[in-house]
């Protein structure tokens, strides 16, 4: 469809860029106003409020996708998330690791890259180690760690989507949205901004895989995600005079300025950073088992989370699964270590929650 827009000054992988910049720039600005974030809807002091923010998303993210799908414009049946082989062993460790990640960062990585628009220090150091991380395991020093893993898969054949009509899925993620927002009392301005967050992942898919689509010069089918993307980045940081930007590196660029941009207009830009070596090598960690989970599991929480299960990819909803007992497993040890040292005079003061 690409040829027919009459962009002759563009090919469609340079359009790619610019499109992934302008989805980047809007969740950019509406993550950082919604603190939308999977950790704190599982972990976070007000989980509730922050549970119906992300199930409002991922509502709308999965209505929208479905009705691509039904419509005829997209399609998944060549995409990774409907692989016939599901790297069952790969996408459970690795949600494991990058839910725990989370927790010792205090934020899944999206988060953070918002955060990093707004000053945070400490956030874009996660994201540095984190990009650096993952591309260690898709193709260095830990890309033998990630083919082993892979290597154990289960056969699905024709049954990598969940199974049934996709629209009780629909309905039962929505109805679960609508009961956990009643019920937290969440604001309606932040459930509309939630649910265009969700809408962005139709849009990039859509955007990718039929309105930038050129037989001539093919480009990937893509939505949200930060994993690969992140990892893209600085490898184009580092190459750019060799490695054309792609949608990744337009994605993380527009987060960062859409929340750069939100932050400075709402008066929420704070320059911020580590308070100790040991908040410093907590949030490192952290950083390191986010990049190799990540791309182990298939994608982050918006990777997998949102616009993978809103593809209805049973390998998105175990990666989704996993993150979350990885992450309310790290909370548990976090408390129990937390208890342990609570007689201790120098045990530090905890952070609120970002």
């Amino acid at each position: 469809m690409f040829e027919t827009l009459g962009l002759q000054s563009l090919t469609a992988p340079q359009a790619a860029v610019w499109f992934a910049l302008a989805l980047g720039l809007a969740f950019g600005v509406m993550a950082q106003i919604t603190r939308f974030c999977l950790r704190r809807a599982l972990v976070g002091e007000d989980r509730r409020a922050a549970g119906a923010v992300w199930l409002t998303a991922l509502a709308a993210a999965l209505i929208g996708t479905q009705v691509a799908v039904a419509m005829g414009w997209v399609g998944f049946s060549g995409h990774r998330f409907m692989a016939g082989e599901l790297p069952v062993l790969a996408v459970a460790v690795g949600g494991l690791l990058f839910g725990a990640g989370m927790v010792l960062t205090r934020g899944c990585i999206s988060r953070l890259t918002v955060l990093g628009g707004t000053g945070n220090l400490r956030a874009l150091m996660v994201l540095l180690v984190f990009a650096v991380a993952a591309h260690a395991a898709l193709k260095g020093v830990l890309a033998p760690l990630r083919t082993s893993l892979g290597a154990v898969t289960l056969p699905l054949g024709d049954a990598a989507a969940l199974p049934g009509n996709p629209w009780l899925w629909v309905a039962l993620v929505a109805v679960a949205a609508v009961s956990v927002a009643y019920r937290a009392g969440a604001g309606r301005g932040k459930l509309i901004l939630a649910a265009l967050i969700g809408a962005l992942v139709p849009l990039g898919w859509v955007g990718t895989g039929l309105v930038l689509y050129d037989d001539f010069d093919p480009i990937a089918m893509e939505s949200l995600s930060f994993t690969s993307p992140s990892a893209d980045t600085v490898f184009w940081l580092l190459a750019s005079t060799s490695i054309p930007a792609g949608f990744g590196t337009g994605l993380i660029g527009g987060v960062l300025a859409g929340a750069f941009l939100a932050g400075a207009l709402r008066g929420e830009f704070k320059w911020q950073s580590f308070d100790s070596p040991r908040q410093t090598g907590r949030y490192m960690a952290g950083a390191m088992l986010m990049g190799v989970g990540g791309v182990l599991a298939g994608g982050c929480t918006v990777g997998a989370g949102l616009s993978g299960v809103a593809t209805l990819s049973v390998a998105a909803v175990l990666a989704l699964a996993a993150m979350a007992a990885g992450a309310l497993a790290m909370r548990a040890a976090l408390s129990v270590s937390g208890r342990g040292s609570a007689g201790s005079s120098t045990t530090p003061a905890a952070q609120p929650a970002e």
